[in-house]
């Protein structure tokens, strides 16, 4: 979330970096001004209204002990008067910052200065490339045939039991996940994070505070009765750990690990993206989540890049990294590098990963600070990752690794799986 003050004192700024994710920020930018400027008018005279209640009051009280009874009455009528002013310039008050807060939410975060300009994602960037494209025969088979044949993944059973997105695996396809889940958590907790194991649902607050509330594209599955959200990923509840937390700063960063289901509706999504793995409604996913200094933040968000290109050159993938266009880069964040991994037997990219600086976006919301050893408090920076998603990285590990014998094992899953060959 954006600060007023930011908003008041850099009107042009915002309106300008803004313009770089395709929102249009004058009106609203305008319209939080003048409001602004009404509040502070509204409060002017009720710190004026109050200083002269408080002074009749005293005055109303000398009265009385000094006998002047008829005078304190007529006082009293004053003073009465002045309380119900007051309540009314109160209720107007708050009700003009209620009506900044509105405004001010639905503004996206201000793009970093290395996002590039562009209107979607033919527009991003690629900042690096590693591994060789796998040259498959022609008869190669794309995952889902792959799943299909050695029975490791059942689409139609998830169909019948839940729905589209949602499939069952079993036996080595089962192995295989939490193969995967195993590798990246023990990777993580190697490099100093510390693991968690979250809630899977979040109440209002917890998705206000990350920023995935107010859902306006209704991607979230909401329990009307409970009014609780299923995560769509683990650093909505780990990041809200922090959520009205004053930390230390000599503590920082805070790195935190979890391994969670996610729940998308991804709602308009059809034709071939949603193949096989390709789009799920359900899916495994390892999230890291820092919480930083602001000075520290974008050196941090280098460090997650590449503790994730470590997992796939690892796994032994081809994949790529992309930093997003203005009009690519989600509502929340400051910069995102996306990493996608090529699937040989589709002949195409799939993102696999995004790590994301928010900045004080998410702590802003979340009233997330820390203390300096000079007493100041400051708004803390947040980052996360996806360490990583498995149903792509899985679809390419199928279609990369398929020969005649089987589905090769990468050399670094061979421990957690307990053999070398899926056949």
């Amino acid at each position: 979330m954006l600060q007023l003050n930011e908003i008041l004192k850099n009107r042009d700024a915002v309106v300008k970096a803004l313009a770089k994710k395709h929102f249009k920020a004058d009106e609203i930018v305008d319209k939080i001004i003048l409001l602004d400027k009404d509040r502070r008018e509204a409060k002017a005279k009720l710190d004026s209204t109050l200083s002269e209640s408080n002074r009749l009051a005293a005055e109303i009280g000398k009265l009385y002990k000094t006998g002047k009874r008829e005078e304190a009455e007529a006082l009293k009528l004053k003073s009465t008067e002045l309380k119900e002013l007051s309540k009314e310039l109160s209720e107007r008050f708050d009700s003009l910052q209620d009506q900044i807060n509105k405004l001010i939410i639905e503004m996206p975060n201000t793009p970093c200065d290395l996002v590039p300009e562009g209107k979607n994602a033919d527009d991003n960037v690629v900042v690096r490339m590693e591994g060789e494209i796998p040259n498959l025969p022609e008869d190669a088979l794309p995952h889902w045939e792959l799943a299909k044949k050695y029975n490791i993944i059942d689409f139609e059973l998830g169909n019948k039991v839940t729905g589209a997105g949602f499939p069952f695996y079993r036996g080595l396809g089962a192995r295989l996940q939490r193969s995967l889940v195993t590798f990246f958590l023990n990777t993580a907790v190697e490099k100093g994070f510390t693991e968690y194991e979250t809630p899977l649902v979040v109440n209002e607050a917890s998705g206000f505070g990350t920023g995935q509330l107010p859902d306006k594209e209704g991607q979230m599955y909401h329990c009307e009765i409970d009014n609780l959200y299923l995560i769509p990923t683990a650093e909505v509840p780990l990041t809200n750990i922090f959520r009205d937390v004053i930390v230390k700063e000599e503590d920082l960063p805070i790195k935190r690990v979890a391994y969670s289901a996610c729940f998308r509706r991804e709602a308009g999504s059809y034709g071939k993206d949603v193949r096989g793995l390709n789009r799920l409604h359900q899916f495994d996913k390892v999230e890291i989540v820092e919480i930083s200094r602001q000075e520290d933040s974008y050196k941090i968000l280098d460090e997650m890049v590449e503790h994730v290109a470590s997992l796939i050159r690892a796994l032994g993938l081809p994949f790529r990294i992309v930093r997003l266009c203005g009009g690519d880069i989600s509502f929340t964040s400051a910069l995102t590098y996306d990493f996608e991994v090529f699937s040989a037997a589709q002949k195409r990219w799939l993102e696999v990963s995004s790590v994301s600086n928010f900045e004080s976006f998410q702590a802003n919301r979340l009233h997330l600070r820390y203390r300096t050893a000079d007493n100041k408090m400051v708004i803390a920076h947040t980052l996360n990752g996806s360490a990583l998603a498995l149903p792509r990285i899985v679809a390419a590990l199928l279609e990369d690794y398929q020969t005649p014998d089987g589905i090769r094992i990468p050399d670094v899953l061979v421990p957690y799986m307990g053999c070398n060959m899926i056949k």
